[in-house]
């Protein structure tokens, strides 16, 4: 950039221009740093307080179905796999219908309707292979291992009969999860932070656009078009109020007194310094008529 100050033009519904200087928005950014800092800290606490205090934490369990097996003498050929990858998509609607989950429900005991289990429960193939993950979702860690279990082997009884192909094998049951999978606690108060951030500084921006204090002859020049024929320094004008009078008022009074003071203080050692001369003359005196007496 050729200059050091860039400015953008924000034109309004009244066909009015706001120029906003963002190397003078930066520095106001920066005279409130102290309120940037809080906003951030306060933003990150709050959402890290109510993320640790308020959501509470789900738990992921997976099992893993394979859908493919041999047809001719337990060898798996090309036709098998493709028949797989064909079967892996109608497993993934079929897991889902009423009567595998209702015995699911039945045979966990659970305290779930149809629609409750399937809000929870998430199917899909990995990546391009024949192998469905069967997901469960839910604020027990064990609930969510158990069902997922569940629903695996029931997928196993029930679909080959209804389709009347040969039943998957269970690639893999789930385990019991060791953390929760929601909510993420940094991420929650990270983005807190940058949120109450961003909202303070827009807020700012709005409050400094809104400012039309002139701070000096270029504001003034910029706005009317004609130079300043003087400035005023700066300074406190500010009225002096009852109370601060009184106190002034105090403070001479006792520098009055404590020069007064001082004064005297002064006077009676000028007065003993005197008089410590004079008898010292009159010792003196008296030492010399003693001696002419005794010549004599």
């Amino acid at each position: 950039m050729s200059k050091l100050r860039d400015k953008i033009q924000i034109q309004d519904q009244d066909s009015e221009e706001v120029e906003i200087d963002l190397l003078e928005l930066f520095q106001y950014f920066r005279s409130q740093i102290l309120i940037l800092i809080i906003a951030l800290l306060v933003g990150g606490v709050a959402a890290g307080a109510i993320t640790h205090f308020l959501i509470t934490p789900k738990y992921q369990a997976t099992s893993k179905l394979y859908v493919v097996s041999a047809s001719n003498n337990k060898i798996v050929d090309l036709n098998d796999l493709n028949i797989g990858t064909s079967l892996s998509e109608d497993y993934t609607e079929l897991i889902k219908i009423r009567p595998i989950l209702e015995d699911v429900i039945k045979d966990c005991n659970l305290d779930y309707e149809y629609e409750e289990l399937l809000g929870m429960l998430t199917i899909a193939p990995v990546g391009e292979t024949r192998i469905l993950a069967i997901t469960v979702e839910s604020t027990s860690a064990k609930e969510a291992m158990t069902i997922a279990n569940s629903v695996a082997a029931t997928a196993v009884t029930y679909l080959p009969k209804l389709m009347e192909t040969t039943a998957p094998n269970i690639a893999e049951k789930a385990v019991l999860p060791e953390g929760p999978c929601s909510p993420n606690l940094v991420k929650n108060t990270a983005i807190g932070a940058i949120g109450m951030l961003v909202l303070v500084m827009a807020v700012l921006t709005v409050l400094f656009l809104m400012d039309d204090t002139m701070r000096s002859a270029e504001e003034v020049e910029k706005a009317f078009g004609v130079m300043p024929l003087t400035v005023i320094p700066e300074g406190d004008i500010a009225e002096i109020s009852d109370k601060r009078e009184e106190e002034i008022a105090k403070e001479k009074k006792k520098a009055h007194k404590e020069r007064k003071k001082a004064r005297k203080h002064k006077e009676k050692k000028t007065i003993r310094s005197k008089n410590k001369t004079n008898n010292a003359e009159s010792a003196a005196l008296m030492q010399s008529i003693k001696t002419k007496q005794t010549v004599r």
